[in-house]
């Protein structure tokens, strides 16, 4: 058995390079955050002595639009699983007529460029009276969020050994509670992975927030960055403090769902 070669020194040194320079501007933003109100570009590398004011700016002015952000993309995941997860079920689990074209509809979905989603979604807004709200940012997202979601769901739940569902059915359960009971149990980490990337497909959502609002009411915190580089550009400090917090929810939940996202990968990769 021919052991794997061992990687050299050299290996080890370039791939700390990349790491730093693809690092490098999170770190700058950090670095930027604690840096006195002024021109981020003569702050100091390291933040010896770090100032906190732009985070209470940021949180002052910013605060809002995080909470909007928060609600918006739990909302989004929730609609996009609610809806996706049976879809999916069905698609990989019943023989049913049209199942090529459906999947073909989603890929379909999936490849429609964003802006012409945002103009449509624009004049049946105004109609409905959808627009500065949340439901209509919620329901905006989703449109990207299910057909992903299907996608992935579908591909773990094809390798699903059909004697689950089979000894769950002569024991007395109904579709429905062997859906419930047995499929989503099952199916818990590509729900995991899934979940987590609607969440940030959602948070970091800046064109049906930029087409589909147009008052303070309810505004993201990507688009409230983006208003606030127009009216604060003397306190980089404190729109390097509100990226901080922007990127803190998604920083988080990548840690805590690393497990769970490389084994839903992982198990709708490989049947």
């Amino acid at each position: 058995m021919k052991r794997a070669p061992k990687r050299g020194w050299p290996s080890t040194i370039v791939g700390i390079v990349l790491l730093a320079l693809m690092l490098f501007p999170v770190y700058w933003m950090v670095n930027a955050s604690l840096q006195p109100a002024g021109n981020a570009l003569h702050g100091a590398w390291f933040p010896f002595h770090p100032d906190f004011s732009g985070y209470a700016t940021a949180l002052r002015d910013q605060g809002r639009n995080l909470v909007t952000s928060l609600v918006v993309a739990l909302g989004s995941v929730a609609l996009s699983l609610a809806l996706a997860a049976p879809a999916a079920y069905a698609l990989a689990q019943f023989r049913l007529r049209g199942t090529n074209l459906v999947l073909f509809s989603v890929l379909i979905a999936q490849m429609v460029p964003g802006i012409v989603v945002a103009n449509a979604l624009y004049s049946a807004y105004t109609d409905l009276g959808l627009l500065n709200s949340y439901l209509g940012l919620l329901l905006a997202d989703s449109t990207a969020g299910v057909p992903f979601a299907i996608i992935i769901l579908r591909a773990f739940m094809q390798g699903i050994p059909r004697e689950i569902i089979d000894a769950a059915r002569v024991d007395g359960a109904g579709r429905l509670r062997v859906f419930r009971s047995v499929v989503l149990r099952v199916s818990a980490n590509s729900l995991i992975t899934t979940a987590l990337f609607t969440f940030l497909f959602t948070w970091s959502d800046f064109l049906f927030a930029l087409t589909l609002t147009t008052t303070e009411t309810v505004r993201p915190i990507t688009l409230g960055i983006y208003q606030y580089i127009g009216a604060h550009t003397n306190q980089w400090n404190a729109i390097m403090a509100t990226a901080v917090l922007a990127s803190v929810p998604a920083a988080v939940l990548l840690v805590v769902a690393q497990r769970h996202v490389a084994a839903g990968v992982t198990s709708g990769a490989v049947k």
